[in-house]
This record gives structure tokens, sequence and C-alpha cells, in this order.
């Protein structure tokens, strides 16, 4: 007769090693934020759960051997996201059977400053990143490797051309001429660097944006509410 508990049996090593996982607080609430906020810094990590980055660290190197998290590098930060999205699913379920249906505290809902801000002198939050995602799926701008934060003009500057700028005729000077500034509010990439500038100052030349006030949000107008769909798929500023 077989064992039921069998040392070698990979399913059952594999529930054992995810129950480990989730055993510790830390571990757990490090995979609930990241499957209900999404990708996250480690420093974001570490501010939002109020433990030492060095001891987090371990920890995520624990769920990054698991095969839990997967972590991408954008410039200098290293960002962490769940493995699979299903997770969710599972620690939801785990919330339920334990007799408590909140897993994270609830998002807080979509601000005008959540749509289009800017970044020192380039367009953030939303709008930044769904430009970004569009200049690299165009094959505008080179995907970055991690290893700087500085990008390479890709072989198509269709995109760039679309959104009012020539690539062609910007000279970055003393700074560079484009690179992926982690979005505090995303936690992936926009576009910085002389580029990101001259499509900032495009978007509010065009009347797609506007300034609000002194501070960096950024409102987008009747126009930008109607067009701006049809350039940078993926944004909707309603």
């Amino acid at each position: 007769m077989a064992r039921l508990v069998d040392p070698g049996n990979p399913v059952q090593d594999a529930v054992v090693a995810l129950a480990q996982a989730l055993a510790d607080p830390v571990r757990l609430t490090t995979l609930q934020v990241l499957a209900t906020e999404g990708p996250r810094t480690a420093i974001q990590l570490a501010g939002a759960l109020g433990v030492p980055p060095p001891r987090l660290g371990n920890h995520l190197a624990k769920l990054r051997a698991g095969g839990l998290v997967t972590v991408e590098h954008a410039g200098r930060h290293a960002v962490y996201q769940v493995a699979r999205e299903d997770l969710s699913g599972v620690l939801a379920a785990l919330a339920h059977y334990a007799g408590n249906d909140t897993i994270a505290p609830a998002q807080r809902p979509a601000s005008t400053v959540d749509i289009a801000h800017t970044c020192y002198d380039h367009t953030a939050s939303l709008l930044g990143v769904r430009i970004f995602a569009l200049l690299v799926d165009r094959r505008a701008l080179r995907p970055s490797d991690g290893s700087s934060p500085e990008l390479q003009l890709g072989p198509e500057p269709t995109a760039f051309l679309e959104l009012g700028v020539d690539p062609a005729a910007v000279a970055p000077g003393r700074r560079r001429l484009a690179t992926a500034c982690l979005d505090r509010t995303n936690r992936v990439p926009h576009l910085g660097g002389m580029l990101g500038h001259r499509v900032l100052e495009a978007l509010l030349t065009a009347g797609l944006v506007r300034r609000r006030g002194d501070g960096r949000e950024l409102q987008v107008t009747e126009l930008g509410v109607r067009r701006l769909p049809a350039v940078v798929p993926g944004f909707t500023a309603v």
C-alpha cells in the first residue's frame, strides 16, 4: 500500500513550500500588497509594511526562491510583483476561510493627480506610463536592460512624431536624451530626460493637457479626453 505521506511527492512538496512561505506575517503581507495594489519597489514595500529594508530583503529573497514574486529593474530601482495573477484568488480564499474577507486595505479612488501630473519637467502618473509603454511597444525607444536609467532611441520614431515631437531635432545638451524614471504612483517607468520634457511641452501646446495651479497636477482638457485615447492606447481620463 502506497504511503499517503510521501517525502518525494512533488505536489505535497509544493503545497508544503507554499504554506511555509505564507506562514510568516511579513511575507504574507508582502504578497497581499503586491496582489491587490500592483508592483512596488523594495523601498515602497518596506515603508508600507513598516519593516527595515534589510529584513524585508531576506523575505523577498525567499519569495523569489519560491517562485511567488518576480523582480524587474527600472534604472536603480528593483520593482517586485506577484509571479502569477491567480495568487490573489488564493490569498482571498485563505482570508475567507480564516473568517476575514479583507486581505489588504482597500485602494483609494483615483484622483486627477493619479491620471496626469508632472515629475520635474516631464509627464508622470497614468498618462506618463502609458506614453512610455507606447514608445517602447512602437519601437520608438529601446527597452532598458536595467543596468542604467538611460534609454536609447529605437528604429521607429513614428510614435514620437504622433505626439508632436521629432526626436532627431532634440539635442540633449548636458541632459540625457531619454531616461526611464520610476513612476511613484504606478511603480513602472515613465519617460524622463530631454525627450520627456519635449513630450510634455507638446501636450501642453496642443491643448491636450493644462497645468492646474502652481503644483504638479495636470488637467486633461476636453480635447485631450477625446483625442488622447486614440494616440495613447490604454489611456483614459474618465
